[in-house]
């Protein structure tokens, strides 16, 4: 687990960079680095995040070309072709940890909030992520009622149902947890501040 820590003191190093607005030097994105990752990757991290244009990892954790294997759809959900991304990475690369990072205002949560409130509201396509978020928020809203149940509370529900979600479906990701090789981790960024909080699991 010792290289998931030191990946994820990276994640939060290159995040308070963000914040203060003092972000690495552009030399990360030079034409030398370019050439250097014509030889092979390393990331050290691999990113589910939401595809939402405010959301970009690579600025929020500060970091440079081949520093983040990010995989971006919209409400972070988990899907095969999301888990075998997140595998490729892991397998090919040893790629020590994972973060699910969902986001404050995420308009996929919010849709799905809505689709509970008034069903089938959204097309087909959109439908198709929000049957994937509702199990995640439905248990909200089954105790709450949906009026009472806010999106940075369901964007929450959402991320750790994906994390859970990855720690179950994959045999190879499973394999590189037990043996200490990978960890997987939820977080959520705040557009308004650019602090990424990290959930305990």
């Amino acid at each position: 687990m010792k290289r998931a820590q030191e990946a994820l003191a990276k994640l939060k190093a290159g995040n308070q960079r963000f914040i203060d607005e003092h972000q690495s030097p552009s030399g990360e994105i030079s034409g030398q680095k370019r050439m250097e990752l014509t030889l092979g990757q390393k990331p050290f991290a691999v990113i589910l995040g939401c595809s939402d244009s405010r959301a970009p990892a690579e600025l929020v954790f500060d970091q440079g070309l081949g520093d983040l294997f990010v995989i971006r759809v919209a409400g972070n959900i988990v899907a095969p072709s999301l888990i075998g991304s997140i595998e490729f990475a892991v397998a090919e690369f040893g790629t020590p940890l994972v973060v699910v990072m969902g986001h404050t205002e995420c308009g996929a949560v919010t849709a799905t909030l809505n689709d509970i409130r008034q069903p089938g509201a959204v097309s087909h396509h959109i439908q198709s992520i929000v049957r994937r978020i509702k199990p995640a928020v439905t248990p909200l809203t089954d105790l709450a009622g949906v009026e009472n149940v806010t999106v940075s509370q369901a964007v929450k529900a959402n991320v750790l149902k994906s994390v859970d979600q990855l720690l179950a479906s994959s045999d190879i990701l499973e394999d590189a947890l037990g043996s200490g090789k990978l960890e997987i981790v939820g977080a959520c960024y705040n557009i308004s501040t650019g602090v990424v909080e990290f959930y305990d699991q």
